[in-house]
């Protein structure tokens, strides 16, 4: 059974820094496109970077380029998000998603990330 089970996010002032971590089961990374998305409350669900299964080449929107930075660990079977310089609009829920090699969709229960003085 495919799960992706997120952790690392909590509150942290403006400019302060955070990493979440994504952990897969029952599914292969090296054969997956993983991202990140982000929902703020009363907003729709942003893709904020992916990573693509074959040559783990990132992307990012533009909002966060320069400050997140997306990895991979295949042995462990983890992807990471590092944040920094988090600003108040970064607040949202945090959601790992993996679409298999099989085109089927998975997605994470989420992790709370607050950004505020």
């Amino acid at each position: 059974q495919v799960r992706l089970v997120e952790s690392g996010g909590g509150f942290v002032q403006p400019g302060g820094s955070l990493t979440l971590s994504c952990e897969g089961f029952g599914f292969t990374f090296s054969t997956s496109i993983v991202a990140w998305y982000r929902q703020a409350p009363g907003k729709e669900r942003e893709l904020v970077a992916s990573i693509s299964n074959a040559d783990g080449l990132t992307n990012y929107i533009g909002s966060v380029k320069g400050r997140f930075t997306l990895w991979r660990d295949l042995a462990m079977g983890m992807v990471y998000l590092r944040m920094n310089n988090l600003k108040p609009e970064d607040s949202a829920e945090y959601y790992c998603n993996a679409v298999t090699e099989k085109g089927m969709d998975h997605w994470g229960k989420g992790t709370l990330v607050t950004v505020s003085s």
